[in-house]
């Protein structure tokens, strides 16, 4: 699983084998990404010490918030990927 670095809407790509998931907001988020994929059934601890994510742009602490857009993260000059949008409170 990667965890892309923290775009301007404050959320991180989610990809997990080559798949892009959607964008995670918090911890908790990826946590339920991490158990929808089937690769941990515990709890945000887990995630934080799972060899299984690659984190980019900073690791579990890093998940700010400062307004953008839902393609905040495509590449410049392309159109942002289609992806599903999911956030879980």
């Amino acid at each position: 699983m990667i965890v892309a670095a923290p775009c301007g809407c404050g959320g991180r790509r989610i990809t997990v084998d080559d798949e892009t998931m959607g964008m995670a907001y918090s911890l908790h988020d990826l946590t339920v990404f991490l158990k929808f994929a089937g690769l941990v059934g515990g709890d945000e601890l887990d995630v934080v010490e799972s060899d299984l994510i690659e984190w980019y742009g900073g690791g579990p602490e890093v998940w700010p918030r400062q307004g953008g857009g839902p393609d905040c993260w495509a590449v410049p000059g392309e159109p942002a990927p289609r992806v599903r949008e999911t956030r879980w409170t």
